[in-house]
């Protein structure tokens, strides 16, 4: 059968979320994390259902927080980064009613879901234990009905941003990165992408973000699609950032391709950058790494005074939907944003 990941625009059912409860990550901002993820959820949840997945034991800890808005459930987890560890769903597009499904092809049916279980090691074994988060993608899709379609290659949500239409883009820094499939060439990943994820074209951006150590460089901290042909790419406007010389020689590389469609990029450039201090540390909250909800586009934020001009730029981005912009400074500390706690479930028809 033929698969393809719906664009992160397309209408969901619903979003997946994890809670957060690792110690040894969040440290002192641990009950600060934990309310920026429910205001988060509670946010997203008025455009969709919000399903926050909570550790055993942790689940009414995650209920009172959330409010009675979000449905709470139990699976075992390691870390609360649902993009990076969730299934990546994606849609049959065969138009076939009559398909009877299985693990390796899934679902049956022009337009049914299934889910891409490819297989998850912490950023490249960065944190243990990992071995319940690569074990949560399978175990979501059989609490969800949806058929898995196994993949044995590393790979993080957060590493891909696709427009529905056969183009998906990347860094280089990550997807390439020895910790993650040392035995794979370059050409070995990229047609497991097309495989897995029904993609025609794969972009290639040299870089992700300097201080990105702890994903390595995930595309969704420097480039995401917010339409057909369309792009949004951080570029910082102070030579002084760290990232200046490299988001322009991403630039370059968009203006120089097509998508798979044969179409020119539009570039929206979001040129502010905010860097706030949480508990003693220095760290950047990533505008870029927001969530497009049904009808809505949910931003971290850092209370800064960059904060406005990046909302106004996302919202001429995305002119049709509703832009909300969600502190996420202790989620920026655990090394992410709203982008990387969340998961969209596509809907099951377009």
């Amino acid at each position: 059968m033929t698969h393809r990941m719906p664009a992160e625009w397309t209408e969901h059912q619903g979003c997946l979320m994890a809670w957060p409860v690792r110690p040894d990550l969040w440290g002192r901002v641990l009950a600060e994390a934990k309310r920026e993820y429910a205001d988060v959820a509670r946010t997203i949840a008025g455009f969709e259902p919000v399903t926050m997945v909570a550790p055993p034991g942790h689940g009414e800890e995650a209920r009172e927080l959330c409010g009675d808005g979000v449905t709470v459930v139990e699976l075992p987890l390691d870390d609360s980064w649902f993009r990076d560890s969730a299934p990546i769903f994606v849609r049959n597009e065969d138009g076939d009613e009559n398909g009877d499904g299985d693990e390796s092809g899934g679902g049956g049916g022009g337009g049914r879901l299934a889910g891409v279980d490819f297989r998850f090691n912490a950023w490249g074994r960065k944190h243990s234990p990992w071995d319940a988060d690569d074990r949560v993608s399978g175990l979501l899709l059989e609490h969800l009905g949806v058929p898995a379609i196994r993949s044995s290659m590393v790979l993080e949500g957060g590493a891909i941003t696709v427009d529905g239409e056969g183009t998906l883009i990347t860094t280089e820094q990550c997807l390439l990165h020895p910790n993650r499939n040392p035995g794979m060439s370059r050409e070995e990943i990229e047609a497991e992408l097309k495989d897995r994820l029904g993609v025609t074209k794969v972009i290639w951006l040299p870089y992700g973000g300097l201080l990105d150590t702890e994903t390595d460089g995930h595309v969704d901290g420097v480039c995401a699609f917010a339409a057909p042909g369309r792009v949004v790419v951080q570029l910082p406007a102070d030579p002084e950032h760290p990232d200046y010389v490299r988001m322009r020689a991403n630039r370059a590389v968009l203006e120089h391709s097509t998508d798979a469609q044969g179409r020119r990029f539009e570039i929206v450039e979001v040129e502010q950058a905010a860097f706030v201090e949480v508990d003693g540390r220095p760290v950047e909250v990533g505008y870029l790494n927001y969530y497009l909800a049904n009808g809505g586009v949910v931003v971290p934020i850092a209370d800064h005074p960059e904060d406005a001009g990046a909302l106004a730029t996302i919202a001429a981005a995305h002119p049709d939907r509703k832009v909300v912009g969600v502190r996420a400074r202790a989620i920026a500390f655990g090394g992410g944003g709203i982008h990387c706690i969340t998961q969209q479930v596509p809907a099951a028809r377009a």
